[in-house]
């Protein structure tokens, strides 16, 4: 059995199925409550049946279960896009129901640990999915290798990766809002042992790579096919052979932010190189496109990744970062003054293409006039990781191996298919940091309110104070709280900073 904290323990994950055979059988193995699952405890019958006597379609729903898992609060009005959206000054939250979404996440605060909308938000939720997906790991080899009551060896190597992949994935998201408060990650232990201990940042993004490579290695053993369905948003990553480019592609991001953030320098910058060869990025700074239209497949290949999926159907989740008139969610100020023009005077097609011109709004001495429009719908899909974003990381490693002229092919690349801007002639002669301040405002524009990057990445670099000043009074944070009933599970005070090794 496992242990962790109560609040993991009492956290909420929706787990909704967009189809009603998935749906039913959700329901047998975990415990319905609405359309809410509380995660379960695991003296739940339920749970200790799929692992101590698992069936494949026991097995096959839970592992389905991550696909819902990993989306829950991503894309509501205050979860992860939106709230590291106003934390790096993407936008802002002017929701009237809360002014906390300014006083707290943009004034002096401080942020609150007990408040799991703001300070200690964005934790819950991907602990529930991590310890779901050990409870997959832990049910696998309990299973019969006979189907179809059982999986064979092959097809539970494949599950495994797969599995694997997406704990990694949940890791990441946590670190990227804790960071040097560091985090648990051996949260599958007895229960007796008390709660998992928090380890330092450096050890998260170890433990993080470990995953992602062990994967690799059970997915190279997983055959053609997996077990399972996947939703639209992997379309094209649906095999245990073009899995593994998402899985690289996740590698190659936490390689990028380990070389930035901890120093580790050619050793991380090599293995992320090495890692996007191995993903879906299908541009390199030797095979660029030179035309400054789009030819045939550029702009779908810019597009092409892994998405997290929304609808509305019965008992669905649907994207709450649709909000075309701007209720809740407002482009930041500085993405209109700090916007590049291309050379027929109009602004970065990117800016076009994702903000609009609204009616101002103010709340509490803050102004914006923009909304987003990158999700068009309440069922549009938000990305996780796609070649935009590769190219621009691919960017960063020749730069970090010492090729300024292979970092500049790429950067033009994206400027001028991407935004639709002149290349920048002279930037490979251009000084580190300023071929490094190029590359991350490409990156606000490529990557705009999809994940937090630009407080990530401002953060990476240690930049955080480059960020726009706002209003008077206003503040930049590092980092979010450790939620209060961690810090309580462990005889810490509020808005503790746990001890690491």
């Amino acid at each position: 059995m496992t242990r962790l904290s109560h609040r993991e323990r009492t956290a909420r994950v929706r787990w909704i199925s967009k189809t009603p055979a998935l749906a039913v059988m959700l329901s047998t193995v975990l415990v319905t409550a609405c359309q809410d699952l509380n995660v379960p405890d695991f003296n739940n019958p339920a749970i200790g049946d799929l692992q101590s006597s698992p069936t494949r379609t026991k097995v096959i729903t839970a592992t389905q279960g991550l696909f819902i898992g990993a989306r829950a609060n991503i894309a509501p009005f205050n979860g992860y896009v939106s709230e590291l959206g106003v934390l790096g000054r993407e936008s802002y939250n002017v929701g009237a129901g809360d002014a906390r979404f300014i006083t707290e996440l943009l004034q002096p605060g401080p942020l609150d640990g007990s408040s799991p909308r703001f300070g200690g938000n964005l934790w819950a939720e991907r602990y529930a999915n991590i310890r779901n997906a050990g409870i997959v790991l832990k049910a696998l080899p309990a299973l019969s290798t006979t189907p179809p009551v059982g999986m064979t060896s092959t097809e539970k190597a494949a599950t495994t990766g797969f599995v694997r992949t997406m704990e990694a994935l949940d890791f990441l998201l946590i670190i990227d809002t804790r960071d040097t408060l560091g985090a648990p990650v051996d949260v599958n232990h007895d229960i007796s042992a008390g709660p998992a201990g928090f380890v330092s940042r450096d050890s998260v993004y170890r433990f993080i790579v470990g995953l992602l490579d062990s994967a690799v290695t059970n997915l190279a053993a997983g055959g053609s096919v997996f077990p399972f369905a996947f939703p639209a948003g992997f379309s094209g990553f649906t095999t245990p052979t073009t899995f593994v480019k998402f899985n690289r592609a996740l590698k190659a991001r936490v390689e990028a932010y380990r070389a930035t953030l901890l120093g580790c320098g050619a050793p991380c910058w090599t293995r992320a190189r090495s890692a996007l060869d191995s993903s879906f990025s299908a541009v390199t700074a030797d095979t660029l496109l030179k035309d400054a239209t789009d030819s045939l497949g550029t702009a779908s290949m810019l597009a092409r990744g892994a998405y997290y999926d929304f609808g509305t159907g019965s008992g669905d989740v649907s994207n709450g970062l649709n909000d075309p008139t701007g209720v809740s969610q407002r482009g930041h100020p500085s993405l209109r003054t700090q916007v590049d023009t291309q050379v027929n005077g109009k602004r970065d097609r990117r800016f076009q293409q994702k903000v609009d011109s609204v009616a101002a709004v103010t709340v509490i001495g803050h102004t914006s006039d923009m909304v987003f429009k990158i999700y068009e719908s309440n069922t549009t899909h938000v990305p996780i990781i796609r070649n935009e974003e590769l190219l621009l990381l691919r960017a960063e490693a020749e730069l970090g191996l010492g090729n300024p002229g292979g970092a500049a092919a790429l950067i033009n690349y994206v400027r001028v298919n991407a935004g639709r801007l002149p290349p920048r002639g002279t930037l490979a002669a251009a000084p580190t940091d300023t071929i490094v301040t190029e590359l991350l405002k490409q990156r606000v524009y490529s990557l705009l309110f999809e994940g937090g990057h630009r407080w990530i990445d401002a953060r990476r670099y240690g930049r955080l104070l480059s960020l726009p000043a706002g209003i008077p009074g206003d503040k930049i944070f590092g980092a979010l709280p450790v939620p209060i009933d961690e810090c309580t599970a462990r005889g810490l005070p509020n808005n503790c900073a746990p001890p690491t090794p």
